[in-house]
């Protein structure tokens, strides 16, 4: 073989091997069973979310593992899963430990939730009378 035509096949050779894996199409992570869900929930005084400063603010993950700076992540991304990530309904969980009453004093306390469900966008806004009628209609949930 003469020199050209080796140097010319060694480079065309070359060329493939280095420039070949970067021409096949790349391939994803595996989808999830289960779309990310990412929450950050926040509670403050007042009647509107506009007007009340935050005065405490948790973080909950829901996808794969539980996680967040909620005081139990377990218990409240099962319930949750229990009402389908539909907060209104989160009242109709009450349990016997959860069986307490409240005083009808008057303070009302707003509670916000923003992020992703099970892939769905939630921008959730509810004023409770009261911080012992929140804990107590919103299951775990709003135990923060």
């Amino acid at each position: 073989m003469r020199p050209m035509t080796r140097w010319a096949m060694t480079g065309t050779l070359l060329a493939a091997t280095v420039a070949g894996p970067l021409a096949m199409p790349a391939h994803s992570a595996p989808a999830s069973q289960y779309a990310p869900s990412a929450l950050v929930l926040t509670t403050g005084h007042g009647e509107r979310a506009a007007t009340a400063a935050p005065e405490r603010a948790v973080t909950l993950n829901c996808a794969y593992t539980t996680s967040g700076t909620h005081p139990d992540p377990r218990r409240a991304c099962t319930d949750l899963d229990r009402v389908n990530g539909d907060l209104d309904r989160l009242a109709t969980l009450r349990t016997g430990e959860s069986e307490r009453y409240c005083t009808k004093e008057y303070r009302p306390i707003v509670v916000t939730i923003q992020g992703v469900w099970r892939g769905t966008r939630v921008n959730y806004e509810h004023t409770f009378a009261n911080a012992c009628i929140k804990e107590t209609q919103g299951a775990s949930v709003f135990a923060f």
